[in-house]
């Protein structure tokens, strides 16, 4: 009779596994929750909508896109470890999600041990913009200005520690000048304070510059990888006036820690897929952004790379979170 209790709780085992089996398997059987760590209208936010209505018709569910800014993306990312493992709640984070424990002291979560890197969706440069009407007309002139007169330009970008502040931190180190960073909640509210004539400058991404840039309202002068953008050909790079100057924005999807291998890796899938079909390439395109679509594994590793690479870099600039 004693071996009866033990044997039952096997069962109960194998019965339970089976049933989060096929519950894994029938994700999702109700409305999935994206969290986006930006104002409405900015990139990461776009890509978010874009992807969420492909999926979701994959699904046959909802999918929910929440904005949620603040502190560079940690506001959203600290509601979101606080979700249950079930694939639910998720996240598409940029490229400052690696760099953020350099810039937050007390960050309320660990980078690697309390998410679920999902898939590393898609990647774009960053832009340096201005008005239509500015002075500026190349790079090569803002370099001149504020050498003539350090600290008279300030530049806006999307959040301290993101990619377009690091962007901007980047050109003052190689062109060796002194303009003041203004950080907002997303890139969006940056491009409005430079239409408004507030900011004579501002690095944005792709998918929110694009439409700007098309409608004549803003002028790029330049983009920040090493080569000229394939949606920007007359615009010149970077490198082309800061020789070695090269840097981009990405975006991943990220769940909280625990979710289950085959769950992980059946979104992953999906969002691949989504990544692939023609609506969402044609949408990325127009929107200066190139779609990737890794595995689990690699958007870890590329986490993982990007936290090497730029904290040395922020930590020397003495750059933190206000």
């Amino acid at each position: 009779m004693g071996r009866w209790p033990g044997i039952a709780a096997i069962v109960v085992a194998m019965l339970t596994s089976l049933g989060l089996a096929s519950a894994q398997t029938e994700f999702p059987t109700k409305p999935v929750h994206i969290f986006v760590p930006y104002a409405a209208g900015g990139g990461v936010d776009i890509l978010a909508r874009t992807l969420g209505d492909v999926v979701s018709r994959q699904w046959g569910q909802t999918v929910v896109v929440e904005n949620r800014p603040g502190a560079g993306g940690v506001v959203a990312s600290q509601a979101l470890i606080q979700a249950p493992p079930d694939g639910y709640a998720l996240i598409v984070v940029a490229s400052g999600h690696a760099t953020n424990p350099f810039l937050y002291p007390k960050i309320p979560y660990d980078t690697f041990r309390d998410f679920t890197p999902i898939s590393l969706l898609a990647s774009s440069p960053n832009i340096l913009l201005v008005r239509a009407d500015s002075p500026f007309k190349n790079l090569s002139d803002v370099i001149a200005e504020a050498k003539a007169k350090p600290g008279s330009l300030s530049f806006a970008h999307a959040g301290t520690g993101t990619s377009t502040h690091l962007a901007g931190e980047l050109l003052k180190v190689l062109a060796k000048i002194d303009i003041e960073a203004i950080p907002y909640k997303g890139g969006a509210p940056a491009i409005n304070d430079l239409l408004g004539g507030q900011i004579p400058l501002s690095f944005n991404n792709g998918p929110e510059s694009v439409g700007q840039i098309e409608a004549g309202t803003v002028r790029a002068l330049a983009v920040t990888t090493a080569g000229r953008a394939s949606f920007l050909p007359d615009v010149p790079s970077m490198s082309e006036t800061v020789p070695g100057y090269d840097t981009e924005v990405w975006w991943g999807l990220i769940g909280p820690a625990g979710m289950p291998r085959d769950l992980v890796e059946k979104i992953s899938r999906d969002f691949v897929a989504a990544l692939k079909t023609d609506a969402v390439k044609e949408r990325l395109a127009k929107l200066g952004a190139s779609p990737i679509g890794s595995t689990p594994q690699a958007f870890d590793a590329k986490i993982h790379a990007d936290y090497d690479k730029w904290g040395p870099i922020i930590q020397a600039a003495g750059i933190k979170a206000e």
